[in-house]
Order: C-alpha cells, then structure tokens, then sequence
C-alpha cells in the first residue's frame, strides 16, 4: 500500500516540477525595429552597430 502512494505522488509531482523548472529558465524572443538589437544587459533595442 506505501509502495502505491509513493509512486502514485512521483507520478503526480514530477511533471510538476520539471513545469517549474523550465518556467524559470525561459527566454522570450524580443523583436526590435530594423537598425537596432536586442541588448540583453540594458533589457533594451539599442542601435546596431557595424
């Protein structure tokens, strides 16, 4: 019977957590206008440069 609910609760639990987990390591894709770029420090488009 303990054997059953544990593993019942490791398959409930870990989709949950790797869902967690990759929600915290996402990266959002950012467009800026032409003639500028992502600049992943300011968190902001900043012109291009040559």
């Amino acid at each position: 019977m303990t054997r059953t609910i544990l593993a019942t609760a490791l398959l409930v639990l870990a989709p949950l957590s790797a869902s967690a987990e990759c929600m915290g390591n996402h990266q959002a894709s950012m467009s800026c206008p032409q003639g500028q770029t992502w600049d992943k420090d300011a968190k902001n488009c900043v012109l291009q440069s040559s």
